[in-house]
């Protein structure tokens, strides 16, 4: 058991962590509600956007001979990897970095040798950890604290002009998808070529339109539009993600600072009545040694 002195230094560092760590509960907290309610007012606007396209695509011919669309052998992979700036938010960092490299060891390893596996990091945390085993194509850690829209438009052109111009044949987005406070589904997206479209929207009602100009120029024109939105989307589900991990993790950071602190209080009260009780007990033998 340690001195009384020891005892109370550790009790004062545990009582100030506790206040730390309770203070980034709540700006974590005031954070995921300004990021939900960013999902929250973008979603409306993006399932319209993904309706469109889909009764588009219907209505048009031959859409699979689009330049985005169009399946090719990966010989030329970049994944775009979001992470956070800082730590303090539990395995949210780690379980990126292990699922970028779990996804190039099992699907793109062959690329990975000779070098044809490339990287985008948004987040610093991310960037640390992979640049050491895998080409930076661009690396961006402002866009997590104030996500700026015409940013990301132009990340997501680059790569469709990448793919267009067969420098890029394929584009995943590994990030951890925001479910609830408490809960982040950790996931691999496929960004480029586009999919089957149907089995996106497969709960959408078909729709009526009239199109002016012709359905292939709108869908040219609003495929893009659509892939910036997707690739913003995802940003922001990855912003409010890290926000309910690091709320979570200083939830229970708080928690076991409390739980430490009242070991601690009733180590130093056992230690101070041990310690009052040794001072009667000499007390009472010098009195009675006084006596005798």
């Amino acid at each position: 058991m340690g001195s009384l002195k020891e005892i109370r230094i550790r009790i004062a560092s545990v009582e100030s962590t506790q206040k730390i760590t309770g203070a980034m509960k709540m700006v974590s907290a005031a954070k995921l509600r300004r990021a939900q309610t960013a999902i929250i007012n973008l979603k409306p606007y993006s399932n319209k956007l993904n309706e469109i396209l889909k009764d588009l695509a219907e209505a048009a011919e031959n859409i699979e001979e689009m330049p985005l669309f169009e399946v090719r052998k990966p010989e030329k992979v970049v994944l775009v990897v979001i992470t956070s700036n800082r730590g303090l938010c539990g395995s949210f960092n780690t379980n990126v970095v292990k699922e970028v490299n779990r996804v190039i060891e099992e699907s793109y390893s062959e690329q990975a040798a000779k070098g044809n596996v490339k990287l985008i990091c948004l987040g610093k945390k991310g960037k640390e950890q992979l640049s050491k085993s895998f080409e930076v194509l661009q690396y961006n850690e402002a866009l997590l604290e104030t996500p700026a829209f015409t940013e990301i438009a132009t990340m997501a052109q680059y790569l469709m002009d990448g793919f267009v111009n067969k420098t890029i044949d394929k584009v995943e987005v590994v990030y951890n998808q925001f479910v609830n406070a408490a809960t982040q589904r950790l996931v691999v997206e496929p960004f480029l070529p586009i999919g089957n479209l149907n089995d996106k929207m497969q709960d959408a009602q078909p729709r009526d339109y009239i199109f002016e100009p012709s359905k292939r120029e709108i869908l040219e024109e609003l495929i893009p539009k659509i892939l910036k939105l997707q690739l913003y989307k995802t940003l922001i589900d990855s912003i409010a993600s890290e926000h309910g991990a690091r709320m979570t993790a200083m939830q229970k950071a708080t928690d076991n600072a409390i739980e430490i602190l009242k070991e601690l209080k009733l180590k130093y009260n056992n230690a101070r009545q041990s310690a009052i009780t040794n001072e009667l007990i000499e007390i009472v033998s010098g009195a009675n040694a006084l006596n005798g």
